[in-house]
């Protein structure tokens, strides 16, 4: 089978990581395959922002888990709660709040990001909370001190890391292509 074709198959939601970072060198490989996908126009308007300082992820979870207590959630009030599953590394992916084509330019990359993950053995997982808590202002002080403007909305996340355990194939539901001809 063709390798890129395979590494599509293979890709899976990891949701438990090693305690274990990422090397430099395969993060900035991660972050060039995010940087390569295609963009509205080439327009290329989102921005990517790798966090591995374990303080700065606690902390942004620990803000996240106001907001959802605030709103009622109960996964705010579950002290084991943590949105980005502990992984080592979260890459926020961002664009100014006017961008026209962030949430398609921003999708790409991040699926670029989980194809390039699975290829270098990683686990990876789209994170949406952010999205929803990012204006904030306690998840707001968090994302300013990582250097993402006030003007920027969130697109998604990647958690990335060391997979702890294997991830089971999900079953596919039927009937949802089709070729018309």
């Amino acid at each position: 089978m063709n390798e890129v074709i395979k590494n599509i198959k293979s890709r899976r939601s990891c949701r438990a990581y090693k305690d274990e970072q990422i090397e430099t060198e395969t993060l900035n490989e991660i972050l060039e395959c995010a940087l390569c996908g295609p963009s509205g126009m080439n327009k290329q308007g989102c921005y990517y922002t790798a966090i591995q300082n374990k303080e700065i992820l606690e902390e942004l979870n620990n803000a996240v888990k106001e907001v959802f207590k605030e709103k009622g959630e109960t996964r705010g009030s579950n002290e084991n709660y943590n949105f980005y599953y502990n992984a080592p590394t979260l890459i926020i992916v961002s664009a100014k709040k006017d961008y026209k084509y962030f949430y398609t330019d921003g999708s790409a990359g991040l699926e670029n990001i989980f194809l390039a993950a699975t290829s270098l053995g990683l686990g990876s997982c789209w994170i949406n909370q952010l999205g929803d808590t990012c204006n904030s202002p306690l998840v707001r002080k968090v994302l300013d001190r990582c250097h993402i403007p006030s003007d920027f909305n969130i697109i998604g996340c990647a958690a990335i890391g060391y997979p702890a355990k294997q991830s089971i194939e999900p079953k596919r539901v039927p009937g949802r292509s089709l070729i018309v001809r």
